[in-house]
């Protein structure tokens, strides 16, 4: 155990942590597989920023299934995961048994105040149920001048995966006022903004465009269904109506081969603790 780490906290975060990691730990095989690896390229710019050069020790909150972490591993000595999902850090301990993973709540992080160099969020903190209490997290847990990443999807308009979202959307109740969604962080500003009311000091705003890719629609459907938001449509309305609305929703991505592609842009804030 890394001298970092403070006392162990219960595995399992109550509340909205508890009720996203059993969504996205239904399909963490299929997320790791087929999914993730999609957002490879968001991943490699986000950790070739400047000021990552040096850092010794890096926390990546809500680490999923853990390619961000095993891409930072190659350039920082001591990298650590958390992530609500118990399937999704299974997964990752078993990729790569060496970085330290950890179940856990991002708006509550077991490590000791400092403890990091860097701390990124890729697709995580609009998940939390208070986005702003994760990075004031974020910032506790990082040292003086720290760089810390915050990444999420980009405008609606420039993310063709919003179609599929949307046919998630219309098998679900309506969510309560006020919940976070896949867009929650989208708009600059209030990125921005977050950021300062964190502690935290915005220093750039990037945009990455990476292209989802399947082969065929059963592929398709086993990576688009394999997110939490599907899991839970699965839950509410069956596999075979969340499956009829997703291959309508991408029906105008099919390629002439008879694979699919829908280009999605995502952003990530950088900013000093």
């Amino acid at each position: 155990m890394s001298a970092i780490t403070a006392t162990p906290t219960t595995p399992a975060a109550a509340g909205t942590a508890t009720v996203q990691g059993d969504l996205w730990s239904a399909s963490s095989v299929d997320w790791a597989d087929i999914m993730e690896p999609l957002e490879r390229p968001l991943f490699e710019h986000a950790l070739a920023q400047p000021s990552l050069r040096g850092a010794r020790r890096h926390l990546d909150a809500g680490c999923g299934s853990g390619l961000a972490t095993r891409l930072a591993r190659q350039r920082i000595e001591e990298v650590h995961g958390i992530d609500a999902a118990p399937g999704m850090i299974a997964v990752a301990r078993a990729r790569d048994p060496n970085i330290e993973y950890r179940i856990g709540d991002i708006q509550s992080l077991p490590y000791r105040d400092g403890s990091f160099d860097v701390v990124t969020g890729f697709n995580a903190f609009q998940y939390a149920a208070s986005p702003q209490e994760a990075l004031r997290e974020a910032r506790r847990v990082s040292r003086r001048g720290a760089t810390i990443i915050l990444a999420t999807w980009g405008e609606v308009a420039d993310c063709q995966a919003a179609v599929y979202l949307q046919a998630l959307g219309r098998l679900l109740p309506p969510p309560p006022p006020g919940a976070p969604g896949p867009f929650a962080l989208s708009d600059r500003a209030r990125l921005e903004a977050l950021a300062r009311d964190a502690g935290l000091e915005p220093l750039s705003v990037h945009d990455v465009d990476c292209a989802f890719v399947f082969t065929d629609l059963e592929q398709a459907l086993r990576g688009l269904l394999s997110a939490g938001p599907a899991t839970r449509a699965i839950r509410t309305a069956g596999t075979e109506a969340v499956r009829a609305a997703v291959s309508a929703a991408i029906e105008p991505f099919r390629t002439t081969g008879g694979g699919y592609r829908l280009q999605n842009r995502f952003r990530y804030l950088v900013a000093r603790a």
